[in-house]
């Protein structure tokens, strides 16, 4: 990589950031399309989330993605936030706009890309989403408008029923579903988007008995799970989050380039590190 004054400069900020693989993707695609740019992990801790924003205009930074624990608190921050992100109410990327910052979500579009792109369809489907955290709400946008019913479930139930507030803003057919009473005898379409999972030693979010062949079962974390290797042994279909963090990725690398970028070098990176 040669960096010079030139070099256009982005980034993702995080805490922690050291497990990401964003900037694999996106200077391997830089690299691919000879754009001077350069993509650089920042370690941002809570307290420092407002200084590092202003610093993206300061320091003249392109654009930067946003990860956990920033997704929902930088938006006060920013000049100005895309609809589709104030509804789901997190941002995970950045565009630096003149010296005016704006912020989109990426996530929820992501998802459906992997979706699209595994061949599984979401019409006429029940889908239950298991987590009502920043990424459900991102894919649970989507969700609603094409699946038959959507089911959320969440440990705290006041935080499940905020979101189904919202979404019903959107439809009506969407319902708490209570993963210690109910069945998934109905459900076609079950999601993880909770972070059970990151670690070996975590529980499994929910009871895999119930699963059966004719089950989808998704994870949002990017890498295999026990989830989706017991899933798999039960005869479900399993996808990884590893296509939503690529075409979330694509999406971002758009909106800051204004180009198309190569999406099979951007695969081929992350996949070589998972």
């Amino acid at each position: 990589m040669n960096v010079s004054g030139k070099t256009k400069v982005l980034g993702i900020f995080g805490f922690p950031v050291e497990h990401t693989l964003s900037p694999l993707m996106h200077n391997a695609a830089f690299k691919t399309l000879g754009l001077d740019m350069c993509y650089l992990p920042f370690k941002v801790s809570p307290d420092d989330l407002p200084d590092a924003v202003n610093a993206i205009k300061a320091l003249n930074i392109l654009g930067v993605n946003v990860t956990v624990p920033h997704k929902e608190k930088v938006i006060p921050l920013l000049d100005e936030v895309d609809r589709e992100a104030l509804f789901i109410g997190a941002v995970n990327t950045i565009v630096n706009q003149d010296g005016k910052l704006k912020g989109y979500n990426t996530d929820g579009r992501g998802f459906i890309k992997s979706l699209s792109e595994a061949r599984i369809s979401i019409s006429r489907k029940n889908v239950l989403i298991v987590g009502t955290g920043g990424a459900s709400r991102a894919i649970s946008y989507y969700m609603s408008e094409k699946a038959s019913g959507l089911f959320l479930y969440d440990i705290n139930t006041k935080k499940a029923g905020r979101l189904i507030k919202d979404l019903k803003k959107l439809r009506r057919d969407v319902s708490f579903f209570d993963l210690k009473s109910e069945k998934f005898d109905e459900m076609d379409i079950i999601i993880n988007a909770t972070p059970l999972g990151l670690k070996k030693e975590d529980p499994l979010p929910f009871d895999i008995n119930q699963l059966g062949a004719g089950h989808v079962v998704c994870d949002l974390i990017y890498r295999r799970t026990t989830l989706l290797d017991k899933a798999s042994k039960k005869g479900c279909r399993t996808l990884s989050g590893l296509g939503m963090l690529l075409w979330q990725g694509v999406f971002a690398f758009e909106l800051w380039t204004g180009m198309k970028p190569p999406v099979e070098v951007m695969r081929k990176a992350i996949a070589l590190r998972i």
